[in-house]
């Protein structure tokens, strides 16, 4: 290898010894060195003296477009490294940076997250994530299944109205979607089968480290879907996702970077482990949680149930009673309903929930004035359900919970590029 390339990007390190420069350089193009850092080395006699007078002083974050000869060196990183001729254009940036080498809190790079996100760490994870949105797009279609748009201004509540964001719509009082399962439902009746990404609001002041108030949700409905059909649509499309990041090289070698052992992504298999509900309080008792059967699983003992895994799991047949109204009851026992949470295991706890859906209009009536809302307010919903109602199911992923699982990351913060907190309101 012995090229002639432009590279264009930003400074991350300089140093100097002897008689060269050497420039750790960000760069974003060419493309394929997105993500990580290219070795730049300036020798005088490759450039005017002032060119190169002008490099041994460029300051961190400093934008340069540079043309040169790349060349194999092992010792690099990357295994290239570009040596100079020719300094094409330069920014130079104010100094000192505000996140200079040494290490910062997390307050402090919250604060400067618009620079944060600038480091090769971040760089990474949203290539990353760009990648699992793409391929899990990619089963679903490949299914049949249809991409749609919904709304994320509503008037209706999809979970409890206790976590909705107010908006004011014109004098009249809107929310911001906490999930777009309710306009899929009504498109599964134009296509079948229907997924969508959109961002999710939950006013929840929670302060764990997998908690976000706006995150980014896939979800799917399947007309004529059944509770284990959408489980093992969820199952198929997470295991083709993990599969699909492996085949390719930088994606494997990045995330074992993040995570270590990638051996339990390695290894999973199909059908992903099926455990009810009251199961789970067993367990959780001979752990001793002070739970009991009816008790919502909160971050602790999912985090407590996902430890006993090493592959996703799911959890079935929650109680009806802490279930959102749409959740359909089971015939045997209308106490348990036909819902599952898929659970990443090491410790991670949920990343999707879903089951099948309550077709029946009366049944759904009745489970809305329960929760204290007004059918009248889901006219539209209910419609569903007199014109031509049929057996269906859904799931909703969160990609953040499940970005944080995949790479190992202590806080779901780190998963998105501008993260809303409950206690936080950050400019950016």
């Amino acid at each position: 290898m012995a090229e002639e390339v432009v590279v264009k990007g930003w400074v991350y390190k300089r140093r100097k010894m002897g008689a060269k420069i050497f420039i750790d350089l960000r760069t974003v193009f060419p493309q394929e060195f997105t993500g990580q850092v290219l070795q730049v080395v300036v020798s005088k006699e490759s450039l005017s003296d002032d060119e190169f007078n002008r490099l041994k002083k460029i300051t961190q974050e400093s934008a340069l477009e540079i043309k040169g000869i790349l060349k194999e060196e092992p010792r690099a990183p990357g295994g290239v490294e570009l040596h100079v001729n020719k300094v094409l254009w330069v920014n130079e940036a104010e100094s000192p940076y505000p996140l200079g080498k040494k290490a910062h809190s997390p307050d402090v790079l919250l604060r400067n997250r618009h620079l944060t996100i600038r480091s090769p760490r971040y760089q990474k994870i949203l290539i990353i994530r760009e990648k699992v949105t793409d391929f899990l797009r990619e089963w679903f279609k490949q299914d049949g299944w249809y991409e749609v748009f919904p709304p994320i201004l509503v008037f209706t509540a999809a979970e409890g109205g206790a976590t909705l964001f107010k908006v004011d719509y014109f004098e009249e009082i809107g929310f911001l979607s906490q999930s777009a399962q309710l306009y899929l439902e009504a498109l599964i009746f134009s296509l079948g089968k229907v997924f969508s990404l959109t961002p999710s609001f939950r006013a929840e002041k929670s302060r764990t480290p997998r908690h976000l108030t706006e995150f980014w949700h896939f979800e799917a409905e399947g007309a004529w879907y059944r509770y284990d059909d959408i489980m093992r649509a969820q199952e198929s499309a997470v295991a083709y996702t993990i599969k699909k990041l492996l085949e390719d090289e930088k994606m494997r070698n990045w995330i074992k970077e993040f995570r270590g052992d990638i051996s339990i992504l390695e290894n999973i298999k199909l059908p992903f482990p099926r455990i009810k509900y009251s199961e789970t309080i067993d367990i959780l008792q001979s752990k001793g949680f002070n739970i009991s059967w009816g008790d919502d699983l909160g971050a602790d003992e999912e985090k407590a149930l996902s430890e006993e895994f090493e592959q996703p799991f799911f959890v079935t047949h929650y109680p009806t009673a802490i279930k959102a109204f749409y959740v359909k009851e089971t015939p045997e026992d209308p106490k348990i309903c036909y819902s599952a949470d898929l659970m990443a295991p090491e410790g991670y706890g949920e990343i999707t929930t879903g089951g099948e859906r309550e077709e029946n209009i009366d049944r759904l009536i009745e489970r809305i004035k329960r929760e204290g809302f007004d059918p009248e307010l889901y006219y539209w919903y209910l419609d569903l359900r007199r014109y031509g109602s049929v057996p269906h199911s859904g799931f909703g992923l969160g990609i953040e919970r499940f970005m944080r699982w995949l790479l190992k990351l202590y806080h779901i913060r780190d998963t998105v590029p501008f993260p809303r907190l409950a206690r936080r309101k950050e400019l950016v």
